[in-house]
Parts: structure tokens; C-alpha cells; sequence
């Protein structure tokens, strides 16, 4: 009877991967079909770098999802680490990897933040990363003085853009992103105690895992990943925007979502995340290509975040 349950659970979870997958290919033939360029180079790399970024915070926010928490601080705290690493080579003349170094550590600091709130003082996620998410904002404007830093330092802009292998230097760091994430949720314990958390904290802590401490260790980690996110999309721009950030929160959630992951916690997969990145990315792509307004573009992201949740919802149901 276990061996059964558990194999339901599994092509449960391969079910929603391949349809998400299969969502991918429909959206790219529709999209090549109706415009002739959609399928060219030079808007493939676009694509690809977009989905860089989109899916490195996809991954990050993944692990809190499956421990039933939400980040709405994610856009804010990835502008944050951006800024941080222009400061550190721009401002004080660090070489690039000390700023890359530094933008990693400001992401861990704001998850550090986020989950000690959540776990110690035992605020909603829901609250406390929208307090983060406005602190970081109003840092972002502070530190850069309310204008960009530019990034001249050689060598800087291949971070994201440079194409050795091919393509951008941002898939790739997604790829190993996604491989490194992929790696700790399912091979190690912070993965293991991450879907025990999600699945039912309560039984969690009554079987003696700390659930505050890992808590806290997996917001630090999902910074970690904001972090890096943070300096793809400075070396994307060759520099740091403290006014981006807000909407980037609602991409990655929905990236997570329609991977797979329940908000109720407890289920996701890292691979079902970087697909739905992708079906975020080349839908909002697509209806760029074909002249569709940026407000109309937002309706049909936000109709499809709330489908996904709604799918998540009858899979729960189904259950």
C-alpha cells in the first residue's frame, strides 16, 4: 500500500512537470507562428538572459514556498545586492569578485532578516518580507542616491552577456544555479528537512528537528540565490537600478507555481521551477513581439498566476 501511494505521488509530481513542459512548447509554436521573428537569434538570447534572472529568484523562492512561506521581498532584495556590488567595485574600487562576493552576503543578510522574524518573532511571512521588501527599497534609493550606478570595470558585463560557450553567461550560471539547487533539495538533509517543514512543522518539531534554526537557514540560502540574481541583472545593465525591483516577486512566485510548487507547502520541484520561468518569460516575450501593451501583458500574468493557484488548489483537493 506505501510502494502504491508513493508511486501515485511521483507520477503525480512527473504529471505536472511534463504538462507545465508541454505548456512551454505550445506557447513557443504559437508565438513562432504568429510572428516571424519570435524564433530568431538575436530574440532567443533575449529570452534567455531574461529567464537568468527571472529563474535564479524562481529557484531562491522555491524553497520557501515548499516550507509553506511566501517572499514578497524578492524584486527589492535582488535591486539591494545589485547595489551593493556596484558600490563595492564602482564606489570603493573593489576587484569583481569582491563585489560579487558582497552581493551574495547583503541577499543572505536580508533572508538571515526575513527568516529570524518569521521563525523567532513568529510573524506572518507574508508581513515581515513586506517589511523587507520596503526597507530595501528605501535603502536602495539611499546608498545610490536615488540615481544608477554605472559599472565600467572590465570584464563586468561578460558576467551575463559574454557567450564563450555559445550562449549568455547568465544561463549558464542559471543551469549551475539550477543543478546546485536541485542537488540540496532532494540529496541533502536542509532539502529533506525543507519538505518536512512545508508538509507539517508541527510533526516536524515534535520529531526533533529545529525548526526555527532551519527556517532561518533556508531564507539565508534563498537570499543567497536573490543575491546572485542581483549581480546577473547588474551585469545584464552594466549597472545597478535602485528603482527596479517591484513586480520581479510576482514573476518568480508564479515561476514556482505553475512548476509545481504548493503554496500550501510541503511540494515543488527545482526543475518544474525553471520551466515555468521560462513559460513566464517567453509569454510575456511573445506578447511583447506581437505589440500587446505592457498593462495587458500584466493582466494576462496576473489570470495566470491565478490559475496556476487554482490548479494547485484542485491538486490538493484531488488528494
Amino acid at each position: 500500500m506505501a510502494i502504491a501511494l508513493k508511486k501515485v505521488k511521483i507520477n503525480s509530481k512527473a504529471t505536472q512537470t511534463i504538462l507545465a513542459f508541454a505548456s512551454l512548447i505550445l506557447l513557443i509554436i504559437i508565438f513562432s507562428i504568429l510572428s516571424p521573428h519570435f524564433l530568431s537569434y538575436h530574440n532567443i538570447n533575449t529570452i534567455l538572459l531574461a529567464t537568468a534572472v527571472n529563474g535564479i529568484l524562481a529557484i531562491g523562492i522555491t524553497f520557501i514556498i515548499i516550507t509553506g512561506g511566501i517572499d514578497l521581498s524578492v524584486g527589492t532584495v535582488m535591486t539591494f545586492c545589485s547595489v551593493m556590488c556596484a558600490v563595492f567595485i564602482t564606489n570603493l574600487g573593489f576587484p569583481i569578485i569582491v563585489g560579487f562576493f558582497m552581493a551574495i552576503v547583503a541577499g543572505s543578510l536580508c533572508g538571515f532578516a526575513n527568516g529570524t522574524l518569521i521563525a523567532k518573532l513568529k510573524l506572518p511571512p507574508f508581513i515581515a518580507t513586506l517589511g523587507m521588501m520596503n526597507v530595501t527599497r528605501g535603502l536602495n534609493l539611499i546608498i545610490s542616491e536615488i540615481k544608477p550606478v554605472y559599472i565600467n570595470a572590465e570584464g563586468f558585463y561578460d558576467i551575463a552577456v559574454g557567450m564563450p560557450a555559445g550562449i549568455p553567461n547568465g544561463v549558464l550560471i542559471l543551469f549551475l544555479t539550477a543543478i546546485i539547487a536541485a542537488f540540496v533539495l532532494s540529496k541533502t538533509i536542509l532539502g529533506r528537512y525543507t519538505f518536512a517543514i512545508g508538509s507539517n512543522e508541527e510533526a516536524a518539531r515534535l520529531s526533533g528537528i529545529n525548526t526555527d534554526r532551519w527556517k532561518i537557514g533556508i531564507y539565508t540560502m534563498s537570499g543567497a540565490f536573490f543575491g546572485i540574481a542581483g549581480v546577473v541583472m547588474a551585469s545584464r545593465l552594466s549597472s545597478a537600478q535602485p528603482a527596479l525591483g517591484p513586480g520581479y516577486e510576482m514573476d518568480a512566485i508564479a515561476a514556482a507555481v505553475i512548476g509545481g510548487a504548493s503554496l500550501s507547502g510541503g511540494v515543488g520541484s527545482i526543475l518544474g521551477t525553471i520551466i515555468g520561468a521560462f513559460i513566464i518569460t517567453v509569454l510575456t516575450n511573445g506578447l511583447r513581439m506581437l505589440s500587446v501593451p505592457q498593462e495587458w501583458q500584466m493582466v494576462v500574468t496576473g489570470l495566470i498566476v491565478i490559475g496556476a493557484v487554482y490548479m494547485d488548489i484542485v491538486r490538493r483537493r484531488i488528494k
